[in-house]
């Protein structure tokens, strides 16, 4: 392998900080350059958020390095304001335009590591250009944003999309004191998250008094009097000071496409699993690039900061001629909106269903910690995974504590290639405050295991559109029956099922629930050993009330 003598890395936050840094812990001697189009290099872009929130009240905080650190630390030679818009591959030289001065000169290298980012998408729409229509990347669309809604005259704020950063920036507004719309042409938020487990988040913005406009696209952007009136495409008006512009991102490949290397069907720079492109001195990491999907093995697109860094990272070992491959994007990501918690790993029940993949479901609610012990909170799970082996393919949950780390163990096992039957043994840490003898994780992995082993069997609710001669059975107590039931339900509760057999036919199916699954396992245990053909609902009424709200019940 011929001596690396020179670096260039394009983009000075996440990947290529973190490759520039590994580089030089790798070789003392060789001379790598860091070019970044704006003035600031290694910023937290995944705070800026909470800083427009208050939530991190120092900007300063938001700088986890600076060309100055960099350099003193690292011997980097760190260019900020300085933008690279050529490649030249056949002369390994790459041409930067200075922003400050228009100065444009080459830079030559041994090795090239591009990781631009990723851009926010920004349709043509009328008006998109005004002023008071803004995006969130970096640190000055951050200061944007703030002079903005600080100004006098501004009230209220419209959010178009509702991604993580629309939700966060839902709640940064609703944090200085500002009314705010969200504004989703999709039936649901959080798109990546399958609908039932996105409904609570929905219910926690209603709850905290943001306005959630569903099915509905902005048509246009027109200035008004004191304000701007952003025009949906149903016919409706919302007028407001300023609108942020959170409709997703998309892997910032122009570079790379004007230089000849390969983009992927996503549209993000083409790479190996050792973070080379199609030309074998130059690499790509982060946003920009495509990645593999670790459960479907699907090409995507996954802008997620961690993965960032260790492509990074990689890309530096390769480099210097060290071992190492990526090994695929499993999308591990968790958000908050007010007091709610989302978080998942792996595969949506959405994405299996494209991908031809075949899954078994499961719903658990248990608290995040012993219910005995004061201010337990609840947790919904939602965990996929193969019929055949029980491998574990995703999981989803939702609630206002624990919920994270919960993700991280499933993430994990994902990773490992667990099955539902590890979930069972899992041997996780335990005392009332923080968790459960049997923590959500293990009871997954039980309920998951009754399925498989047969032990129980399980109706899903899309069954609701074509019963049959199937009996709907609630065995929950009157009180709870009388509170709201899935319509034509019967209600024998399960402490009362043996006394009142007679009502119960064995010539047709019993689908039973309860609150959240737990008694309805024990009815059909109970009842299949009588002769009945039964089948429980996992999750119970209660994941029947997330389904119902996120509209799926279509009857």
């Amino acid at each position: 392998m011929p001596e690396i003598k020179r670096i260039v890395i394009v983009g000075g936050v996440a990947g290529g900080a973190s490759a520039a840094a590994r580089a030089r812990r790798l070789s003392e001697t060789a001379h790598i350059v860091l070019f970044e189009r704006g003035p600031h290099v290694s910023f937290a872009n995944c705070g800026l958020p909470y800083h427009i929130g208050g939530d991190i009240s120092d900007r300063r905080k938001l700088l986890v390095q600076t060309p100055e650190s960099l350099r003193a630390r690292f011997n980097l030679d760190v260019r900020v304001n300085s933008e690279v818009v050529a490649i030249d591959r056949a002369a390994k030289e790459v041409l930067v335009r200075e922003r400050l001065t228009g100065r444009e000169y080459r830079e030559p290298y041994d090795a090239l590591v591009l990781s631009p980012g990723a851009e926010p998408v920004r349709p043509p729409v009328p008006g998109a250009g005004d002023p008071r229509v803004l995006t969130l990347r970096n640190l000055e669309d951050m200061e944007a944003i703030l002079a903005a809604a600080d100004g006098a005259s501004v009230e209220r704020a419209v959010v178009v999309g509702a991604g993580y950063i629309g939700l966060e920036m839902a709640e940064a507004f609703d944090g200085r004191g500002l009314e705010v719309v969200v504004v989703e042409r999709l039936p649901q938020v959080l798109s990546v998250a399958d609908p039932e487990m996105a409904f609570p988040l929905q219910e926690e913005l209603a709850r905290n008094h943001v306005e959630l406009r569903l099915n509905v696209s902005a048509k246009a952007f027109v200035p008004a009097e004191n304000g701007l009136d952003v025009l949906l495409d149903d016919g409706s008006l919302l007028r407001c000071g300023l609108a942020v512009m959170a409709i997703g991102v998309r892997p910032e490949a122009k570079l790379a496409r004007e230089a000849g290397l390969e983009l992927g069907p996503t549209g993000g720079i083409r790479v190996d699993d050792r973070m080379t492109t199609s030309d074998p001195a130059i690499l790509a990491v982060g946003d920009a690039v495509e990645v593999r999907d670790l459960v479907t093995g699907s090409p995507a697109a996954i802008p997620l900061a961690g993965p960032a860094n260790r492509q990074g990272r990689l890309a530096a070992d390769v480099i210097f001629g060290r071992p190492g491959r990526y090994k695929d994007t499993q999308g591990t990501s968790v958000v908050r909106v007010f007091d709610q918690t989302f978080a998942m790993t792996g595969a949506s029940e959405k994405a299996l269903a494209r991908a031809g993949r075949p899954f078994r479901k499961i719903y658990v609610h248990t608290a995040d910690h012993a219910s005995y012990y004061p201010g337990a909170k609840p947790i919904a799970l939602k965990l996929l995974f193969d019929p055949a082996d029980g491998r574990i393919l995703g999981a989803q949950a939702v609630g206002q504590a624990g919920v994270d780390k919960r993700m991280d163990v499933l993430a994990v096992a994902l990773r490992a290639g667990l099955t539902v039957f590890d979930l069972e043994d899992l041997e996780l840490s335990y005392a009332p405050p923080y968790g459960s003898a049997k923590d959500p994780v293990n009871m997954a992995g039980f309920v998951a295991a009754n399925v498989l082993r047969g032990d129980v069997s399980d109706w899903e609710l899309e069954e609701l559109a074509n019963p049959g001669d199937a009996l709907l059975l609630d065995v929950r107590m009157p009180e709870e029956f009388a509170q709201g039931t899935i319509p034509g339900a019967l209600n024998v509760p399960v402490d009362d099922l043996r006394g009142r057999l007679s009502e119960l036919p064995k010539d047709r199916e019993l689908r039973v629930f309860c609150q959240v699954g737990l008694r309805g396992y024990v009815a059909c245990r109970m009842l299949s050993q009588l002769g009945y053909r039964c089948r429980n609902l996992s999750g119970g009424y209660r994941i029947y009330g997330f389904w119902k709200g996120a509209g799926l019940d279509r009857r």
